[in-house]
């Protein structure tokens, strides 16, 4: 697909699709008009990387577990990973749980109101 067909199906504009292609986060190939063309994978990709991002993740970091996210299951090793990208990548991950664990509270205690209200007005 074209690069506007993906960002209006990613719900991205096409400059952030090109600055994802320049961080390294996707790739595409060139047909013979010299047009860009990506791939259903890359489709599913840059709602990943949006969802990161909007999480608070760097691009930088978003980078640094692009392997892993095709397929975190496998058994992955990385030769010349740095402790210090292991102690970031583990705080951002702590950040991130304590985050879901925010919102979750939030949403329950939404539901919770809404629940009463709806209760209320029967």
């Amino acid at each position: 697909m074209r690069i506007g067909e993906l960002a209006a199906r990613a719900g991205a504009s096409t400059r952030q699709v090109r600055f994802y292609e320049e961080k390294g986060l996707i790739t595409s190939t060139r047909g013979p008009n010299n047009y860009r063309d990506y791939s259903e994978t890359t489709l599913a990709r840059v709602q990943q990387i949006r969802e990161l991002l909007k999480a608070g993740l760097s691009t930088r970091l978003i980078l640094a577990i692009v392997p892993c996210l095709d397929s975190p299951r496998d058994p992955i090793v990385f030769e010349g990973v740095l402790p210090e990208t292991v102690a970031v990548l583990e705080r951002e991950r702590d950040r991130l749980s304590e985050r879901i664990d925010i919102l979750t509270r939030n949403r329950d205690a939404m539901t919770g109101y809404l629940d009463e209200l709806q209760r209320r007005a029967h």
